[in-house]
């Protein structure tokens, strides 16, 4: 107990050292990211799993015996969306919403303002956005008081493109209820969409001393933030950083598929073929992400392992045809994937085109930029790379895309300067597209 009290008074200090950087200071520069207060070393959290099912099988009874009991209904879209957090599980997610929607079927949201919160938080989950950013509107008008409906609002609208937008509701949302770990997390993903990067990291450190001063820490948001951390390391090319903080994230949260995926990505990066295939396989195991899955099969390809290779690509073709059948969560990813490989590019870009038209976001316009360019549109593919890098973002993926655009444009100087900033960036940003980008490097003369 006493040791607890000493390691929390720490965390406050921490918290209290990095608040004054910030009061005091304003936004650091780039020049004081290294002077920034060293995130909490990493401990293991208990996982209260067996506690979280206990309470949804209760209140699963509870419903069957009462389908009018929509306060049950929202806690059940609670604890549904808590596991799904915590297992990438699309199973949880449409249970939630079932959920959500039983709850505001037994009582309209005017008296039910936390149905129409669980409702938006899940269609932000199943990458609904546009009914997400509504349904936050409408929270807004009957809790103009509360900062969640902010949190959702400038959710919907980054993932919608309208950036601007998204960071008045987040200010809004700090306004209202303050510094927060919620507040610090989104301000952290708007700067590093903004190339903002050693600010991003700042944020994401004081986030996670918060989180780890709450009682009881959340293990699942503390591995997030952790593995967020271990991220922005990789975009940068230090896959040494990129690799502890994965590996913290799993000390705190042993079977976050998240941070295994990163594991390895990082040891790819590194040159360690056997421990980055390990990785991704027990990430794999806990949730078939297409991204996970096609990322594997590229190893195996590495690897010299075809056959197994192989049977990846066509589980994610068979993820593919679920997807189009039960929603939107995996479009863009499957697209990238065909356009990766070189496969059903004419459907990858119509795939593509299509969630543009309503998604605007950079990396909506990557994706439409990039199959773009492999079906020969290469006047589209460049108009939607110069939306795709309008923020200033820092990723080495997005300044590969945009250097083999400018090479089928026959701009060389342009392909030569994307090219050199992408693995100058991140040398081995992606096991096979890294490969290619050296090539096409070496093709045009450095």
């Amino acid at each position: 107990m006493e040791r607890d009290l000493k390691k929390r008074i720490l965390l406050c200090l921490q918290i209290a050292a990095l608040a004054a950087c910030f009061t005091g200071c304003g936004r650091l520069s780039s020049s004081s990211a290294k002077e920034t207060v060293a995130p909490p070393p990493a401990a293991p959290l208990p996982a209260n799993s067996e506690a979280t099912e206990t309470a949804i099988r209760f209140l699963e009874d509870r419903v069957r015996r009462d389908p009018d009991d929509f306060i049950a209904f929202n806690k059940l879209a609670g604890y549904y969306m808590q596991r799904q957090r915590e297992t990438g599980s699309v199973n949880y997610l449409m249970l939630a919403a079932k959920a959500a929607k039983a709850s505001l079927a037994a009582m309209p949201a005017e008296q039910n303002v936390s149905g129409l919160g669980q409702l938006a938080f899940t269609e932000f989950a199943s990458h609904e956005f546009t009914s997400a950013r509504d349904h936050a509107m409408k929270l807004i008008e009957l809790e103009r008081k509360k900062a969640y409906p902010y949190e959702i609002l400038g959710d919907a609208l980054s993932e919608l493109g309208e950036y601007d937008k998204a960071i008045t509701a987040y200010a809004k949302m700090i306004e209202i209820g303050g510094r927060s770990v919620s507040g610090e997390t989104r301000l952290a993903r708007a700067d590093l969409l903004r190339g903002n990067t050693d600010s991003a990291v700042e944020r994401l450190t004081f986030a996670l001393a918060l989180a780890s001063a709450q009682d009881p820490p959340p293990r699942e948001t503390i591995a997030w933030i952790r593995w967020q951390l271990g991220e922005i390391a990789f975009s940068m090319g230090d896959y040494q950083k990129a690799e502890q903080h994965y590996r913290d994230a799993l000390t705190t949260f042993a079977a976050y598929y998240r941070a295994l995926a990163g594991l390895g990505r990082a040891l790819a990066a590194k040159g360690d073929l056997p421990g980055a295939i390990e990785s991704y396989e027990r990430a794999v195991q806990i949730i078939p992400d297409p991204s996970f899955v096609a990322a594997l099969g590229d190893l195996y390809k590495l690897a010299g392992r075809d056959q197994e290779a192989a049977a990846k690509y066509a589980l994610v073709e068979q993820i593919a045809k679920l997807n189009a059948a039960n929603g939107l969560l995996y479009n863009r990813q499957i697209a990238l994937f065909y356009a990766d490989h070189d496969t059903r590019l004419d459907e990858a870009y119509a795939q593509a085109k299509r969630e543009y038209q309503d998604r605007r976001d950079i990396y909506g316009a990557d994706a439409l930029a990039w199959t773009a360019m492999k079906v020969g549109k290469i006047g589209e593919a460049q108009a939607a790379m110069k939306e795709a890098l309008r923020l200033g973002t820092r990723d080495a993926r997005l300044f590969y895309h945009a250097g083999l655009i400018a090479q089928a444009a026959n701009d060389s100087q342009a392909a030569r300067e994307f090219l050199k900033r992408a693995l100058a960036l991140s040398p081995q940003f992606d096991p096979l597209q890294a490969t290619k980008a050296k090539q096409a490097l070496a093709a045009l003369g450095q």
